[in-house]
């Protein structure tokens, strides 16, 4: 036990000096490690790929032995003179520049540093880089009427952040104000802003990029669409064969009581294959523009809550039963169903996990959350509710209510 108790000793002591050896070392790392203060050499053999916004440079480094990094200055708008510095370690032989604002010829001045932060002399080099991503997506901008509000669809091909930023001038204002913005890096960007009345409305939109630049500005006036939420009363269940099993008493037509406690609509805890689903009637054939659902409180990201879910809607009278699938995009039509909407429901806004939500992020969920339909969706006078995955994963669902809103007429 002596000679175990000498060995663990020194094992640790071996810990220690290790980590003061390391530690060491990573203070080093931030001080000038080298005293020399040569100047050091320029980059050469400088080679230029251009792309969109942006161009990648290649050097060769100098022969200098003490060199730390490249850095590149330069002025991406030549209209607000924005400047950025970009650097690049003596690991690499290349460097990137971006975020110009247009496609031209720009000067970077490429400088060489040494671990005593000396520098070389600035080697200026040109690029041209091709039409900034931003522009590209300006130009696919497309605003329509929606319900009570516009509808704004953009492409974005390259798949880069972007934001797209919605302006209003209201009846008498001088001057257009931000209403909206929304931000996103997939290929194809969608979003209805709402809020507004009948009339027609002064909106505009510009598409911006990470680093400050904006397009021009689309103007467009608007008359949004009529919207009015669903008469509730006229609801039925339809429940279909493929549909899941409601257990406990609770009963679907609780979807639509106005009550979003007590008992609501609530499958079996059975081993069943995915998605839960549940139909009903809306007793009229309606366009949809949103609807809202409530979770069950008490169980907030967690239990049988809909995580993953889609819409299914036929404006068939008499719509037949299809087994949906887990999955299927938007606009799929399966028999008499029409895939109106693929869904997630977002996890806790404070950023906390879903197993231990703070009593705000408790409070967002049991406020209900709200869902658009895409613009593109069909009329439908039936609902399949289809829950692909729950916030636990099981094979059981539960809501409490659900509120569809659009035009009737």
């Amino acid at each position: 036990m002596h000679l175990q108790h000498i060995i663990q000793q020194m094992a640790f002591f071996a810990a220690v000096i290790v980590c003061l050896h390391a530690c060491s070392k990573a203070k080093d790392y931030n001080e000038p490690i080298s005293g020399d203060k040569t100047k050091p050499g320029v980059v050469t053999n400088i080679r230029v790929a251009n792309f969109n916004g942006g161009s990648y440079i290649t050097y060769d480094l100098p022969k200098s032995g003490n060199v730390l990094y490249v850095k590149a200055e330069y002025v991406i708008n030549g209209q607000t003179g924005k400047k950025r510095q970009t650097k690049s370690s003596y690991y690499s032989d290349s460097i990137t520049v971006e975020g110009f604002a247009e496609k031209k010829e720009y000067e970077v001045k490429l400088t060489t540093v040494t671990r005593s932060n000396v520098e070389s002399d600035a080697v200026t080099v040109k690029v041209f880089p091709d039409t900034p991503v931003y522009r590209l997506v300006a130009k696919t901008i497309r605003i329509q009427p929606d319900f009570g509000g516009l509808n704004v669809q953009t492409t974005n091909v390259n798949k880069k952040p972007v934001g797209a930023i919605v302006l209003y001038k209201p009846e008498g204002a001088d001057k257009y104000a931000i209403y909206e913005q929304r931000f996103s890096d997939f290929e194809s960007m969608g979003f209805s802003t709402r809020g507004f009345d009948t009339l027609p409305k002064q909106f505009a939109v510009y598409i911006t990029d990470q680093w400050g630049n904006n397009s021009d500005t689309v103007y467009q006036t608007i008359r949004p669409l009529f919207e009015k939420e669903l008469d509730k009363s006229k609801f039925f269940g339809n429940e279909l064969p493929s549909d899941g099993k409601i257990g406990f008493g609770w009963s679907l037509s609780n979807l639509w009581n106005g009550n979003t406690g007590g008992t609501g609509w609530h499958t079996v805890q059975q081993n069943v294959p995915l998605p839960i689903v549940c139909t009903f009637g809306l007793g009229v054939s309606a366009k949809l523009s949103r609807f809202v659902l409530f979770g069950r409180s008490g169980y907030e990201y967690a239990h049988g809550n809909p995580k993953v879910f889609s819409i299914w809607g036929s404006d068939n009278p008499a719509p037949a039963d299809a087994v949906l699938p887990v999955f299927a995009e938007e606009g799929t039509v399966l028999g008499d169903w029409v895939n109106m909407g693929n869904y997630q429901w977002p996890g806790p806004p404070s950023g906390a996990p879903p197993t231990a939500p703070t009593a705000t992020d408790r409070a967002f969920f049991n406020k209900g959350m709200e869902f658009n339909v895409p613009f593109t969706a069909p009329r439908t006078r039936f609902i399949r509710l289809a829950v692909s995955e729950s916030w636990s994963g099981a094979t059981f669902a539960h809501a409490m209510e659900i509120t569809f809103y659009g035009n009737t007429n």
